[in-house]
């Protein structure tokens, strides 16, 4: 049977130095605190051809698809490239490359080519009408986060907070997996609606009480048992423009170290409704005292639970 390749190309010229925008395309677990769609990256495995990695993506507000990308990032020659696993019916093969070009101090030529195996009377139409929307937003963010990159080191707050249990892993990740018992469990969920039609990818609506004031978030999570749970609100609560995080479970000789971590970033047009002269330092010492007592919170709870249940 013939076969044929198509190519679909898409450029951009930012206003950040070469070296600032590939690092932002390599570094893909970040990417979920400015692209909307995002929600995870984990890197799997490295081989000789390069670096396994898993992406988790939204598509609507109540569906994640996954794929599973080879790639490589050469840094001397500004080239990050790139293939899937499994291409996307009816194509036999995709990948691509990102190529970085220095076109004036502070100034990057971006392209981002896709290339496209299939048979050749194939209907490719739908897939690369995909590829050149998904290209072009990702080339429209890239610019965003690259020319803003002052602004979002002073907006994005980072932090994880540890606590010792214990107890056995599996027992301290099933207490924060059991989302659809929190409204039982944790004192500051009032209500929790859970769905959970692919197992492993939970979507929720979650009523929480703090200081007296109510908020409603949806929330998706891609649990990886018994060790990860990783979080990205859909609709975060009025303050922020994005919040990620996870529940990471390491095993000890003694018992599980439990990590809630929180990745927000500030929305700098909101910070009002902390009070009149809310600065973003403010905002960010509210938010670390706030999203750590809540986790904080959390943590002691699965830790009890857990210790109980090993008899400790």
């Amino acid at each position: 049977m013939s076969s044929t390749q198509q190519q679909v190309k898409h450029g951009a010229t930012i206003d950040a130095g070469c070296d600032a925008a590939l690092d932002l395309v390599a570094a893909v677990e970040g990417w979920p605190q400015f692209d909307r769609t995002a929600v995870h990256a984990e890197r799997l495995r490295a081989t000789e051809r390069g670096e396994l990695i898993q992406h988790w993506s939204l598509s609507g507000d109540s569906a994640v698809r996954t794929w599973r990308v080879l790639r490589r990032v050469d840094r001397a020659a500004r080239r990050i490239t790139f293939e899937q696993e499994e291409a996307e019916p009816p194509a036999t093969g995709i990948r691509g490359e990102w190529v970085f070009t220095e076109v004036a101090p502070n100034r990057t030529e971006v392209e981002l080519r896709h290339y496209v195996d299939a048979p050749a009377d194939a209907d490719l139409g739908p897939l690369l009408k995909g590829i050149t929307q998904d290209g072009q937003g990702q080339l429209d963010l890239l610019r965003e986060a690259a020319e803003r990159q002052a602004e979002r080191d002073e907006l994005v707050l980072s932090f994880a907070d540890p606590l010792f249990v214990a107890g056995s892993v599996e027992d301290a990740y099933d207490y924060l997996y059991r989302a659809d018992l929190w409204p039982e469990r944790i004192p500051h969920v009032a209500a929790l609606v859970l769905s959970e039609e692919v197992p492993n990818i939970q979507f929720f609506d979650m009523d929480t009480m703090s200081s007296g004031a109510s908020a409603r978030t949806r929330s998706v999570r891609i649990c990886l048992p018994p060790h990860l749970i990783v979080y990205k609100q859909i609709t975060p609560p009025p303050l922020l423009d994005a919040h990620t995080g996870h529940w990471r479970f390491t095993e000890t000789p003694e018992g599980v170290i439990a990590e809630a971590r929180h990745t927000v970033t500030i929305k700098r047009s909101a910070l009002s409704l902390l009070g009149d002269g809310t600065t973003v330092a403010d905002a960010r010492r509210y938010l670390r005292r706030l999203l750590s007592a809540n986790s904080m919170s959390n943590l002691r709870l699965a830790k009890t639970f857990a210790e109980e249940r090993a008899g400790v």
